[in-house]
């Protein structure tokens, strides 16, 4: 099928929505496996559920359906509270999650091939937990096969009503003959709905006479916007059950006005159908229902259809001063979801207030960005001929160029908005990793996250989630201490983990901490060593020990198993964050535990800038990062050992750092820093500490777009990205943590050197 066919693109729109609705289903599992979870939660996964099935059955997708109709009805019986969400209901609940993930990824043709014998086993699990727990026992197969696979496998039941003592009362006979009115609403044609399907599905049930009424169509040239202007009336001679015929509509029942009568019955109008809708439902719920001890039920021979719908009608009428109803008659039947009156789309979006929203395809958003990106270059171009040529800041020209730039950044803000995503989606997983580490190792672990609602660009996001997921498994398996290491260390039993999201210094911080054990420092030394990753008379501080588990190939584990020991996991964290133009960092203490903290650029596109010149070299120190500038006095530097130096600022004093020696750009034989004229730039690194960069001068600030200098060159220690000026120069961007690093490392060699 072709990309364009709008079949294809409304499939492909239901991909995405599914996308988001698995989302909502692993956190509301998530909040019931740490007891976050309540009646809404269970809710919540239902629809879910229940929108991925209705969806995918209008595509015919039946693998997809069949199996989310276990899954629905399984959950069904746990809002209804006819089972109970325990332990063992939370753990199905997970492995269908994934199940129901995998066959919107084989629908979708993310993957090869669907893994139908696990699907199968844990569909039978579902079925086994509504039946009671018991053994699963294969229906005999039916010797008239269905005309539909689907609704074979279904093995849809009538509903029986009880009405207490009624042993000896004639069964309840469906009418032979039904009138359905059915009339769409806009929004069931948006999310790519056919009532001719759903007229298709009804002639299934029996011989039907179809009356389309046009009553209310336009004229064609007063057609100015969507509307649902077609209704349909439906005769069906056929004595089918009421359920069966809700069931066609279940997956539409919020996008249509619907009304089903017994025929010959006064039908109401359409316009009625919000009282018929409730009384379906209200007429199921009663049929599930157990029988009141009071007031006493009507004798089974005074009980006709009639009857009930006149019942559920009335139940439908509002009535102020009425009580609560119980919660008895507010259960739903398994098969049949409640059916709620709803207004049309637009109608319930004005009276609700809620925001609306469209989909826009993320290669859309990206050309764009790169479109604004070279907006700015242009306009910071611009600004730099005008400033060339000498004008008068009051002139007309200098005026506008002023306004341009205020839209440029403006334009470029919105946009960046628009890619800015909450850390949530992320952080969503993690509790489900934590679960299932945490029973492999037979931890007891709780996790708590903050700052789940932190912004990013998403970029950015999607690529958290892999060094995230290594950090975690590292912490649980190998920084928390099993039971009785606890116990002897005086700790509560359960451990804790704890992963956070926070804004520092123009950079997005994500921290990964534990109460267990902290890095065993000698035996993290005696295994590099053994394992020839450093010469065994290295002389490393304790920070520089710590990260050695960086190291590719290094492991602690003593022995292989599913979750490490294989020598991967920590090097694969450290080369992502890298690639994301970000750092990581340590800090353990022993018996105590540790804190991994990753520090991550807001957006890969943008930055706010201080453009200085060092070593002859044009470069760019991220504005975020700088506390202030100036000129020292003489008297204000001092030296310290072989080649470090420090600076007086506000009654102390900071390492001074000379950014052009450090980075190779200032020749061998330049004077030393007393030796000539500069300026210290005092910035803070993402530790909170302080140090001064030494540069030749400040030429101004820029907001600049980021090229990245790895993808298009290679890494240069100590030089993040890299942008282009308005002038067309090339300037680099300093990574200040990473220069901080290098000039003291600089600066032991050298000492080294002269020691020896």
């Amino acid at each position: 099928m072709s990309a364009d066919d709008p079949f294809e693109a409304i499939k492909q729109t239901f991909f995405l929505e599914c996308e988001e609705l698995l989302t909502d289903l692993e956190a509301s599992v998530t909040a019931l496996t740490f007891g976050d979870g309540d009646g809404e939660t269970i809710n919540a996964a239902f629809r879910a559920i229940h929108s991925i099935k209705g969806g995918a059955g209008a595509f015919g997708l039946e693998e997809l359906v069949r199996f989310a109709h276990v899954f629905e009805t399984y959950m069904d019986e746990l809002r209804s509270g006819r089972k109970t969400c325990d332990d063992t209901a939370i753990r199905a609940m997970l492995h269908a999650s994934d199940v129901l993930a995998d066959h919107v990824s084989f629908a979708r043709g993310l993957i090869p091939s669907m893994d139908e014998e696990r699907s199968q086993t844990v569909a039978n699990e579902l079925r086994a937990l509504m039946d009671g727990g018991g053994p699963v026992v294969a229906a005999a197969p039916d010797p008239s096969p269905a005309a539909d696979p689907i609704e074979a496998e279904f093995d849809f039941k009538p509903v029986m009503f009880d009405f207490g003592d009624a042993s000896d009362a004639p069964e309840v006979v469906a009418p032979e003959a039904w009138t359905i009115t059915f009339k769409p609403h806009v929004r069931l044609y948006e999310t790519g709905n056919e009532p001719a399907l759903l007229l298709r599905e009804l002639a299934r049930l029996g011989p039907c006479q179809v009356t389309l009424d046009t009553s209310e169509l336009p004229a064609l040239t007063e057609l100015s916007e969507p509307a649902a202007c077609l209704s349909w009336t439906i005769e069906l001679d056929a004595p089918v059950e009421l359920e069966a015929i809700t069931e066609i509509f279940e997956f539409v029942e919020d996008e249509c006005d619907l009304v089903i009568l017994p025929k010959g019955e006064p039908a109401g109008s359409v316009e009625d159908s919000a009282a018929a809708d409730v009384g379906i439902a209200a007429l199921l719920a009663a049929a599930t229902a157990p029988a009141p001890a009071a007031p006493a039920a009507p004798a089974a021979d005074e009980v006709d259809i009639q009857a009930l719908l006149a019942m559920a009608t009335a139940a439908a009428e509002p009535a102020p001063s009425a009580p609560a109803p119980t919660p008895a008659a507010a259960v739903a039947a398994p098969s049949a979801p409640a059916a709620k009156a709803t207004a049309p789309t637009g109608s319930a979006q004005a009276a609700g207030g809620g925001q609306a929203s469209i989909r826009v395809d993320l290669d859309r958003i990206d050309k764009l960005i790169n479109v604004v990106g070279e907006l700015v270059i242009q306009q910071a171009m611009l600004a730099q001929s005008v400033a060339e040529c000498g004008l008068a800041a009051s002139s007309t020209v200098k005026v506008g160029l002023e306004d341009l730039e205020q839209l440029s950044r403006e334009i470029q803000d919105s946009v960046m908005a628009i890619r800015a995503q909450p850390v949530k989606s992320v952080f969503q997983r993690m509790p489900r990793l934590v679960r299932e580490v945490a029973d492999m190792t037979g931890k007891n672990v709780r996790l708590i996250t903050e700052g789940e609602a932190t912004e990013v660009d998403k970029t950015v996001v999607d690529r958290l989630a892999e060094p995230i997921t290594h950090m975690i498994r590292n912490a649980i398996d190998h920084g928390l201490e099993d039971a009785e290491g606890r116990a002897a260390a005086g700790k509560p039993k359960e451990g804790t983990i704890r992963l956070a999201a926070l804004h520092r210094s123009g950079r997005i911080v994500i921290e990964v901490s534990d109460d267990g054990r902290g890095i065993n420092r000698e035996r993290v030394r005696k295994i590099a060593v053994d394992r020839g990753l450093i010469a065994a008379d290295a002389n490393l501080s304790n920070e520089e020990t710590d990260n050695l588990i960086f190291l590719p190939g290094f492991s602690t584990a003593d022995s292989v198993s599913d979750i490490s020991g294989r020598g991967v996991g920590m090097d694969v964290v450290r080369r992502s964050i890298q690639q994301l133009g970000g750092r990581i960092s340590i800090a353990s203490t022993p018996g105590k535990g540790s804190v991994f903290t990753m520090s991550l650029p807001l957006t890969l596109a943008v930055l706010d800038g201080m453009v200085v010149r060092a070593g002859g070299q044009t470069l760019l120190s991220p504005l975020s990062s700088i506390i202030e500038s100036f000129t020292p006095k003489e008297g204000d530097l001092h030296r310290i050992g072989a080649r470090d130096w420090v600076i007086r600022f506000r009654d102390r004093f900071l390492p001074l750092i000379d950014t052009g020696r450090v980075l190779g750009f200032s020749k061998p034989d330049a004077p030393e820093i007393t030796g000539r004229d500069g300026i210290a730039i005092v910035v803070e690194n993402e530790g909170g500490s302080q140090v001064a960069l030494w540069v030749d001068d400040i030429q101004g600030q820029r907001q600049v777009v980021i090229k990245s200098l790895e993808t298009n060159y290679r890494k240069v220690d100590g030089i993040s990205a890299a942008t282009i000026l308005g002038d067309g120069r090339v300037a680099l961007i300093l990574d200040i943590d990473a220069l901080v690093v290098l000039g003291r490392q600089q600066a032991n060699q050298s000492e080294f050197k002269i020691a020896s």
